[in-house]
């Protein structure tokens, strides 16, 4: 991934322009499909995976970075649609709905990763090892991502990239506003240190 990070008027980097941006949530979905949908039809849920399903793999794949995890959330997100669809009232689009299964199945799975680490701010930063920059990583957004604490990535990734709001993350982490305010200030400080670090590598080289 070879596209600049994008500096915001306060100096810090912006990661929505970083990371791939489009994950298809913003798709609509015709009502016909929908009703069918509703009424069990096979053909009807084919539809709707092949029109979301790579936007539910790639936000499950960006917070927990596995392939392999990301494709059991796949799986469980459409099964878990398949059987509630029909209580889908289009109070919200419809790919905002399957985001939200989306972003709370993946949060379940970091939940039950960290059952035992609690949820404290600071131990989840202080828990983190430092990671020396390589010239090699240069200032990949995916590297840098990834060299963050699972739950920090989430917010980091939940927030800068599908615009979830700290209202509705705490929703998703059934934690204040502030919880994920926090999370996301120590993340993107981090992640611009590492980018730095990155950088002046680079320069030596």
């Amino acid at each position: 991934m070879d596209r600049p990070l994008q500096q915001m008027a306060d100096g810090q980097t912006s990661y929505v322009d970083a990371v791939p941006s489009g994950s298809g949530f913003g798709q609509t979905l015709d009502r016909v499909t929908l009703e069918r949908a509703r009424r069990g039809d096979m053909t009807a849920f084919a539809a709707i995976y092949d029109r979301f399903g790579g936007a539910c793999y790639t936000l499950a794949l960006r917070v927990l970075g596995e392939p392999a995890a990301a494709e059991d959330i796949v799986q469980d997100v459409f099964l878990k649609m398949f059987s509630t669809v029909r209580g889908f009232r289009g109070d919200a689009p419809f790919g905002a709905w399957l985001k939200r299964l989306t972003a709370n199945a993946t949060i379940d799975v970091l939940r039950a990763r960290q059952r035992y680490q609690g949820d404290d701010v600071e131990a989840l930063f202080e828990a983190m090892p430092a990671v020396a920059a390589d010239a090699e990583d240069g200032v990949d957004a995916w590297s840098l991502l990834m060299r963050l604490p699972p739950r920090a990535r989430a917010v980091v990734v939940l927030h800068e990239v599908e615009g979830y709001t700290h209202k509705e993350m705490a929703e998703l982490f059934g934690q204040s506003e502030s919880y994920s305010k926090s999370i996301l200030a120590r993340a993107l400080k981090r992640l611009n240190d590492d980018a730095g670090g990155s950088a002046e590598v680079q320069d030596e080289t």
